[in-house]
């Protein structure tokens, strides 16, 4: 079944009725149609003279910044003449200086369905500063490349509210940009005037392979869909001091570190750690980031089975197990991490500090998980009335 993007669906006139309005876009270099237009582009040749400004998520318009903390500035658009204005550098928020220049904000953005991928949290910034400036937010919606139907992990506790996780999501929350503002809006109480232009198309038991739309990595550490659907539980070595594999052209489906060893590793998992997937022994060397040019004894991640892996699972099994063997040498990083000074990266990622002291004592992840499933329950009540797609 083919997909229509949110903005196609607006470019072909199924959305708000824009005339007159100084619109403003949020987007970055993966905002295109299916043909590669960019977003900009589209409105700019539909809605002639309106749009006057873009804004920018983490890694910067074109997706070049590297890595967390990494921040962009201010510039222009040398294709429009816009200026862009980085909502990662000295804010994360726009100001109401730069609302100023529109009426209606647009926002096309690609997520990649992981609680902490900072992108659906630059769109909540973009609602709360709407609502106090009295702008309107048009989404215009894309598929969640690892599906709709799944959900896994645990919802992020109170207390726990970094840029990595502003609101009580799982890790793998199973919903759209559209949808993720919907419930930001109304349930979590921002209150903004907001529209979704949903797709066409899409279902909820699609991965994004069976949308017939081509993939455009989002940032730069996020080239394909397989590393998108890896990346719920590989993203947890970046709390730590294991390679996740930046530095190298696999990024989250390689990891590994010097003081692995491979065999040891596999002999202390079971079965049930590792459904859906295996994991093949390997060497590489970072040319980045962890261990720059030093060599890493590590595994790639191989899917399967898309219908029974389960990446927070997997990848929570892997770290108690390396926790487990290596206690001299496994270490978390130290803060900060993006933008939170005080509380464990890993803390920031996993959205809970007692995972942390549980994988430390050595309990079962599937133990772990029979605790979550309440929680998991009541998000998927709150979440319903949000839905967009069958």
């Amino acid at each position: 079944m083919m997909v229509t993007l949110g903005i196609e669906q607006l470019i072909a006139g199924r959305g708000p009725d824009l005339s007159g309005k100084r619109l403003g876009l949020l987007s970055n270099q993966a905002s295109t149609d299916r043909f590669f237009c960019h977003s900009r582009d589209l409105i700019n040749r539909h809605f002639p003279g309106q749009l006057t400004c873009l804004f920018s998520p983490q890694h910067g318009f074109f997706a070049e910044k590297q890595d967390n903390m990494i921040e962009s500035g201010h510039e222009r658009d040398g294709s429009t003449e816009l200026p862009i204005f980085s909502l990662y550098g000295e804010v994360r928020m726009p100001t109401s200086a730069m609302l100023d220049h529109l009426d209606v904000l647009l926002i096309d953005l690609n997520d990649v369905g992981t609680r902490v991928y900072t992108f659906i949290y630059t769109v909540a910034y973009c609602l709360q500063a709407a609502k106090d400036c009295g702008k309107q937010v048009v989404v215009l919606d894309r598929p969640n490349p690892i599906g709709g139907e799944q959900m896994e992990g645990n919802v992020l506790r109170e207390g726990f509210e970094t840029f990595v996780g502003l609101y009580p999501l799982p890790m793998r929350h199973g919903m759209t940009v559209g949808e993720l503002a919907l419930l930001f809006n109304g349930r979590f109480g921002i209150g903004a005037e907001l529209t979704v232009v949903p797709m066409a198309g899409w279902r909820r038991r699609m991965l994004f392979p069976e949308t017939g739309l081509p993939f455009v990595f989002p940032s730069p550490n996020m080239p394909t869909f397989l590393t998108a659907s890896v990346y719920p539980g590989q993203v947890l070595w970046e709390g730590t001091n294991v390679s996740e594999g930046r530095g190298t052209t696999l990024p989250f489906e390689l990891f590994g570190a010097p003081y692995f060893e491979t065999e040891a590793i596999l002999a202390s998992l079971r079965p049930e750690d590792l459904t859906g997937c295996l994991l093949r022994p390997l060497a590489f060397e970072p040319t980045s980031n962890k261990w720059q040019n030093t060599p890493c004894h590590g595994f790639q991640l191989h899917i399967t089975d898309f219908a029974r892996y389960r990446p927070y699972r997997t990848s929570l099994a892997l770290l108690r197990s390396v926790m487990l063997l290596y206690p001299e040498k496994f270490s978390f990083k130290q803060p900060p991490y993006e933008y939170e000074y005080e509380l464990l990266p890993i803390d920031c990622i996993l959205g809970d500090d007692l995972i942390r002291k549980d994988l430390a004592d050595g309990r079962q992840v599937e133990d772990m998980e029979t605790e979550w499933q309440q929680d998991l329950k009541n998000f998927a009540d709150q979440r319903r009335p949000f839905l967009l797609y069958a």
